[in-house]
């Protein structure tokens, strides 16, 4: 039995091959895929060609069509059941994994990662990533039960609310009453708004540019306060206004690209706030004044995927039905059509708005 899986062989260029369906071990499982979200950074490695010769996807949820006696009782799965599979495959050996920051594992080397999506093809069994019709469960997968109850590709978003559960709520601390100002308002932008929301914050502001004004509807529909379209209005000035001079407790950065976004975060954030950088910048930060974080003490980190309890509370807020996260989904395509699919997120196609979008086998 073979599995179809797509493949980048190179820079925008994606092949759809067949491998063999392995045996499974005692520790070990095989998913069926139903829905792969496409990531922000599968469109980087789709555009920039920096691993080749691997099945893209490590946003995937499917059914568990074999599993080991072992990884059964290990998982707490059994077959037939739904699953959300987390990124990341740690090795749980090296210090950032047995001080609980499993997202940092060094394992891989510092050009590698240890995740679904990156490994090569010619590590057996090949089948690593999600944009296929099978992937390989390998015994270090980390996975969470999902209701069949919910469409899939809204079950299949459990990453990106992972990462706003995180980003947004988690590492800075986020706390009832706190004012979040939301940098940037893609798939993780916008789940950031239920991530500051569901911590307690009373006022969330969120930006985008003019041709995100459908995005910035779907903010105002998960809770966001206030939405700025940055290029009619200046967002300190924004932010001032409405907390009287007190600016934001939290600045979540999480715009693609952008650095101004990183300078301006300097003086939305109010003294003693909290800055979490999230967004990918391809070049270097100009004009960056850390007098000013001296001055009022700010406190700035960055943020790296998702970790085990935000992918369970992810998985909680979608089985809650609490907001309409059908909203966020735009588009689903084959694995036939995988090209396209990251063409659509990655704004290459005229006349068409991705925001989530994801891949299914069928």
């Amino acid at each position: 039995m073979k599995s179809r899986a797509i493949v980048q062989t190179g820079k925008r260029q994606l092949e759809l091959q067949q491998f063999d369906i392995p045996n499974i071990g005692d520790d070990e499982g095989l998913l069926r895929i139903e829905q792969s979200g496409v990531c922000g950074s599968d469109w980087s490695q789709y555009k920039m060609g920096h691993f080749s010769g691997v099945v893209p996807g490590h946003e995937p949820i499917g059914i568990i069509e074999e599993i080991g006696s072992i990884a059964a009782q290990r998982w707490n799965v059994k077959k037939g059941d739904r699953v959300a599979v987390e990124t990341m495959l740690p090795c749980g050996f090296c210090r950032p994994c047995v001080s609980g920051k499993y997202n940092l594992c060094i394992a891989a080397g510092e050009k590698g990662i240890n995740a679904y999506g990156y490994h090569s093809i010619e590590i057996k069994p090949s089948l690593w990533g999600g944009h296929a019709e099978y992937m390989y469960l390998d015994p270090h997968t980390l996975l969470h039960k999902v209701s069949k109850d919910i469409a899939p590709e809204v079950a299949v978003m459990f990453n990106p609310l992972g990462a706003g559960v995180r980003w947004a709520g988690v590492l800075p601390q986020t706390k009832i009453g706190d004012v979040v100002v939301i940098l940037g308002c893609g798939q993780r932008g916008l789940a950031s708004v239920i991530g500051a929301k569901e911590s307690g914050a009373k006022m969330v502001i969120v930006t985008g540019l003019g041709v995100d004004g459908h995005k910035l509807e779907i903010a105002k529909a998960f809770g966001a306060d206030r939405t700025v379209n940055v290029e009619k209005e200046k967002i300190v000035d924004v932010v001032r206004e409405m907390t009287n001079g007190l600016m934001a407790d939290v600045v979540v950065e999480v715009t693609s690209g952008a650095t101004q976004p990183v300078v301006d975060s300097l003086d939305i954030a109010g003294r003693g706030g909290r800055i979490v950088l999230a967004g990918a910048k391809y070049g270097r930060v100009p004009e960056f004044d850390s007098n000013k974080m001296m001055r009022k003490e700010l406190t700035m980190m960055g943020a790296l995927a998702v970790d085990f309890n935000a992918y369970e509370s992810a998985v909680g807020i979608i089985e809650s039905g609490k907001y309409p996260l059908e909203l966020m989904h735009t588009h689903t395509y084959p694995l036939a059509e995988s090209d396209l699919a990251l063409r659509v997120l990655g704004n290459e196609v005229e006349g068409e708005h991705g925001i989530h979008v994801s891949i299914t086998p069928e």
